[in-house]
């Protein structure tokens, strides 16, 4: 797998509220980590020592959200999935909850090569540039490796072809992938894309697929600097078609259900 530069490394940049002490504290936090006296082998076992709030909420969310679609039917996805840290949470939620249904797959879509042109209805922004988030030729192969030991690690480990990773454009991959399954239900979605256009084909893909208690996750609802994601949905649901709510633990997201 080609390793990243320092340059390549720089190519994106994280929205953050965080204040320069915060800050300050989390590089402190890194650098604990990294000179910690624990073996590699028991931070990884103790790794919620260097967890911060910031991160445990976003584990905790998604817990819930799994919680919620227990009763449903079908397919986890996710459209954005960066580093894959999204997919390895759902794959141990779903080891934690139903560790018996086979039948829940996994799906994960990314060009894997970072952002695509931002549209008229997007926002210019330095988190949004074209081809930042990228994660470096081949990490894909990586990321598979990793749901597979991860997978092998849970109760039917040896059941395989749980997870399927999407590389591409998801303007054309999402529409290509539903039209290919017509037999898909897709019980819970989660949308890190920001941009209008790849939302908007997302959402359009997947809404045949949909059923009643279907869960979104909406990372950039109500982000300003980010309109496009409102912008496709409400051009794909009408507001008799779902129920919104903001997310409790994690306000900037919004939780959309399916009547």
């Amino acid at each position: 797998m080609e390793k990243l530069s320092s340059q390549q490394e720089l190519t994106y940049q994280i929205e953050t509220t965080a204040s320069r002490e915060q800050l300050s504290f989390r590089e402190r936090l890194q650098e604990m980590f990294g000179s910690s006296p624990l073996s590699l082998e028991d931070r990884l076992f103790n790794i919620g020592m260097f967890t911060r709030s910031s991160v445990l909420v976003k584990f905790l969310v998604m817990s819930e959200i799994y919680q919620r679609i227990l009763h449903v039917p079908g397919c986890l996805v996710e459209f954005g999935t960066w580093w894959g840290q999204n997919l390895i949470l759902l794959e141990n939620l779903r080891a934690i909850h139903e560790p018996f249904n086979k039948q829940r797959t996994i799906i994960g879509f990314d060009t894997f090569s970072g952002y695509t042109p931002i549209s008229n209805q997007d926002k210019k922004s330095d988190v949004w540039k074209e081809n930042s988030y990228r994660t470096g030729t081949n990490y894909i192969q990586y990321l598979r490796d990793l749901l597979e030991i991860h997978e092998g690690c849970n109760v039917l480990g040896h059941v395989r072809g749980r997870h399927k990773l999407i590389e591409g454009n998801v303007e054309i991959t999402a529409p290509e992938y539903f039209n290919e399954h017509p037999e898909a239900i897709v019980a819970f979605a989660y949308f890190d894309m920001a941009l209008y256009m790849p939302t908007k084909a997302a959402l359009e893909a997947i809404k045949p697929h949909l059923v009643s208690g279907s869960i979104l996750l909406l990372d950039e609802l109500t982000w300003e600097e980010s309109p496009g994601e409102a912008i496709a949905f409400k051009e794909v649901f009408s507001r008799d078609e779902v129920r919104i709510e903001k997310c409790k633990l994690y306000p900037s997201k919004a939780i959309i259900t399916i009547r």
